[in-house]
């Protein structure tokens, strides 16, 4: 038995280890004893544990960002590594470990990628459209250095949403050469302002980690507080209103059906791009996580944001 980081479990093994606690709550199983159902991680990812037969004495220890030690089995359920939580204790200064070494984080320094955000919303020839971004992204700086994109799915880390539209605004460069037909202001826009009500819709320490969505979040969403915010800027600097209508537009459309939350489909080529740069960058990020976790010539555990697909790692 050895210190194991979570993307080295198998199922089958003991481990020990420090962890910190996302989330924790106290459930009653079948035979209405009480178990603790808790989300851990370390800067490679996450697991659900359970401590079956839990008094309440333990909800002091498993609170969301505290330290914890645990000993226990990684089991699986339903094609997904769980951990059976044997003994926990919380960390105490003896044990000498750093809380911001157990929180997954984007790959790149928040600065660095703030500023290649910037460099993007520079490269917009429209002044208008320009002056719309440049004053979101310069109000939501001190949130965007440390919000992740999502809760659970796609880039649900430190800085995970930055991380998230700066691959996307790379990507976006590269494709916009292929497609002549594209206007590069407009898609430069739509990527950077897509999600950027995602720093309203969620609630998130400076640890990157949500709590909870807030009632704003809960009741109208990234997608309504998006165009709210545009609008709200654009006529704050008296823009086209042409131009805000299109923005507008980029926003509610790239989910693009309503099952995913999108009203409208996409109705520009700039928004139809949007939409699809949107799903290529959020599907990659959840397959190279999927396979950071798998042994060459396997196949990876199901990925819910896949359709619960699971993901082969070739040999080569």
């Amino acid at each position: 038995m050895g210190m194991k980081t979570i993307s080295q479990f198998q199922s089958g093994e003991s481990v020990i280890n420090y962890f910190l606690v996302k989330a924790a709550s106290m459930k009653s199983a079948s035979n209405q004893n009480k178990y603790l159902d808790v989300t851990l991680c370390d800067q490679t990812g996450d697991i659900n544990a359970k401590l079956w037969d839990a008094s309440e004495d333990f909800e002091a220890v498993f609170q969301p960002n505290a330290l914890v030690k645990i000993k226990g089995t990684v089991t699986e359920w339903q094609g997904k590594l769980q951990l059976k939580i044997e003994k926990v204790r919380a960390v105490n200064d003896s044990d000498d470990v750093d809380i911001a070494d157990f929180v997954p984080s984007a790959p790149h320094d928040p600065a660095f990628m703030y500023q290649e955000v910037m460099r993007y919303a520079d490269q917009i020839v429209d002044q208008e459209i320009q002056s719309i971004v440049r004053i979101i992204l310069e109000e939501s700086k001190e949130k965007l250095l440390y919000y992740p994109a999502a809760q659970k799915n796609h880039h649900s880390i430190r800085g995970g949403l930055l991380f998230h539209v700066m691959t996307m605004l790379r990507t976006g460069e590269r494709i916009s050469e292929v497609y002549p037909i594209i206007n590069k202001d407009l898609l430069y826009a739509g990527v950077i302002l897509h999600d950027i009500a995602k720093l309203d819709e969620m609630a998130a320490n400076h640890l990157g980690i949500v709590s909870d969505y807030t009632t704003e979040g809960h009741l109208l969403g990234h997608i309504i507080q998006g165009i709210k915010k545009v609008e709200r800027i654009a006529k704050e600097i008296n823009a086209s209103v042409e131009k805000s209508l299109i923005l507008q537009h980029m926003i509610l459309s790239h989910h693009s059906i309503p099952e995913f939350g999108s009203p409208k489909p996409p109705m520009i080529p700039e928004a139809e791009l949007l939409h699809y740069i949107d799903m290529i960058d959020s599907r990659m990020y959840d397959m190279e996580k999927a396979l950071s976790n798998t042994e060459n010539a396997k196949l990876s555990e199901k990925v819910w944001s896949l359709n619960n697909r699971r993901v082969y790692k070739t040999d080569f």
